[in-house]
């Protein structure tokens, strides 16, 4: 029996060897480079086993290899790392067509049965990703961001009002001390549950609000929740078996419910708002829109949209405006010469005129300098992949070829490309001036890409932007920015987990300015 045992046990673990290093050769087949994956773990052992951030991790690789392209492994999942801006250019944009679709943890067909975060924009293929795409892009033209800056001016002035209220009421009266990342969540999760969701909440004052509280569950990666994300990757099967998901099924049935009810209660009471749950309503019941489309949305589809937008929004711009605000606190000179800018267009205003998008948009030069540096250094995505579709090949270094064959993954080191001293000068310095309009044109094309690139790049990030200079513009005016003495020193990116936060946090004192 023993024997037996011994036979099977070795037989299994010989098994799942060959399984997990079955791709150990791509790259020796096609005489690329490559880094030399760990078992089970790939090219991101550091990351995994969180000795070093994803910030670290992607630099590392792109710097591994001086050529156009190097060989990595996302876990057993080989990936051509594209190092050349040039070559980027071409599968973005020129060969669009040949590389259409991200990489879908959640679904790989589009006959497996929906899945809320499988189902929204950024993982839909082909056809149905440009159909929606089409659907939700209306939602981010000028003309709607000029209404929705409105509502994002509001809750800037509230988000200050309460900031001078808690100042006013702590006893040292020497500026607030915070978690900038947790009051930047509170300030996107307002902006967002009006916008795409069409409900209205104080993240600020109701501080354990459901909206806010349900945010924070679904963009807190715990130990558990990579551990999943391990499996759903390489054993989806055994997930489903298992009823094993990513988030909480408390979780996805909230947004599921809120959409789902908001669509049925609107379209019983013939409600119309200018937000995304309209869109998506006219997309799926309007008769013009359902000619024009060759696609029914379910219910899963539909409020998977509005939970991408969420996640996105909550995470990437309350990151964006974190570190916005420590580059200010680490440079005073910087902070002053944006205060003076905001200080010049406050003082242009008539009496009780409000801030404009117009205003934001043409007349703050150096207020569009800071945030770009800021994404330069800290972009809200490290990286982003393709899957190409079609045949196709492309010119190496020394005249060798890559031959791309569908369902090959190619990945695009944003961070590292932006980190690059090859393209920037003294790239860990905070040089806004980089983005002035005389220095602009000399920026190599394709080596800042913050927001992604070509027709799949973020949809949303023009309200992302305008959403970072609201907050800056009146927070900047009212607060000078301090370090906080529970601040890291020297700043370190945390490993303990996988949000993109320094160690501790990122707490700043906020000093009112003398009016």
């Amino acid at each position: 029996m023993w024997i037996e045992l011994s036979i099977l046990l070795a037989t299994a673990a010989f098994a799942i060897y060959r399984w997990v290093t079955a791709n150990n050769d791509y790259f020796v087949k096609r005489q690329i480079p490559f880094d030399k994956p760990v078992f089970l773990m790939g090219s991101f052992v550091e990351l995994l086993r969180r000795k070093k951030p994803l910030y670290d991790v992607v630099i590392d690789l792109y710097n591994k290899h001086d050529g156009k392209v190097y060989g990595i492994f996302d876990q057993r999942q080989p990936m051509l790392l594209v190092r050349d801006p040039e070559l980027i250019k071409n599968i973005a944009i020129r060969d669009f067509d040949h590389f259409l679709n991200h990489r879908n943890t959640f679904r790989n067909d589009e006959t497996e049965e929906s899945h809320i975060f499988g189902s929204s924009l950024i993982f839909m293929r082909d056809g149905k990703w440009k159909d929606m795409r089409n659907t939700l892009s209306p939602a981010f033209t000028g003309s709607k961001l000029r209404s929705t800056f409105l509502l994002m001016n509001d809750v800037a002035q509230q988000a200050c009002s309460y900031l001078i209220k808690q100042h006013k009421k702590s006893s040292a009266g020497e500026g607030v001390e915070l978690d900038l990342k947790d009051f930047a969540k509170r300030f996107t999760t307002d902006i967002i549950a009006t916008v795409a969701f069409g409900i209205q909440v104080n993240s600020f004052d109701d501080v354990d609000n459901e909206f806010y509280l349900m945010g924070k569950r679904i963009t807190n990666f715990s130990f558990w929740t990579n551990i999943k994300f391990v499996l759903i990757t390489n054993l989806r099967w055994l997930c489903k078996i298992l009823k094993i998901d990513l988030f909480s099924k408390k979780v996805t049935d909230y947004y599921m419910d809120l959409v789902i009810k908001t669509m049925k209660y609107r379209k019983a009471h013939n409600i119309l708002r200018p937000d995304m749950i309209n869109m998506l309503m006219e997309a799926r019941y309007s008769e013009a829109s359902n000619k024009s489309s060759k696609y029914q949305w379910d219910d899963t589809e539909m409020a998977a949209q509005c939970l991408l937008f969420f996640f996105a929004g909550f995470e990437s711009v309350s990151s964006l405006l974190s570190f916005a605000a420590y580059e200010l606190m680490e440079n005073p000179e910087v902070q002053e010469r944006l205060f003076e800018e905001i200080t010049e267009i406050s003082e242009n205003l008539e009496d009780g005129e409000q801030l404009t998008y117009e205003i934001l948009q043409q007349k703050m030069p150096y207020l569009d300098m800071v945030i770009s540096e800021v994404l330069r250094k800290w972009p809200p995505t490290l990286a982003t992949d393709r899957v190409c579709t079609k045949d196709i090949s492309y010119e190496l270094d020394g005249g060798k070829k890559v031959e791309l064959t569908p369902g090959d993954s190619l990945w695009f080191p944003i961070i590292a490309l932006h980190m690059d001293s090859k393209y920037w000068s003294e790239p860990e310095k905070f040089i806004p001036e980089r983005f002035s309009p005389e220095n602009k044109e000399d920026i190599k094309p394709f080596t800042y890409i913050p927001f992604g690139v070509g027709p799949r790049n973020c949809i949303g990030s023009r309200l992302a932007l305008l959403e970072a200079k609201a907050f800056l513009f009146h927070l900047v005016r009212q607060f000078r920015i301090e370090r906080s003495s529970k601040m890291c020193n020297p700043f370190k990116i945390s490993t303990k987990t996988f949000e993109f936060i320094p160690e501790g946090g990122f707490w700043l004192k906020l000093v009112p300015r003398e009016k």
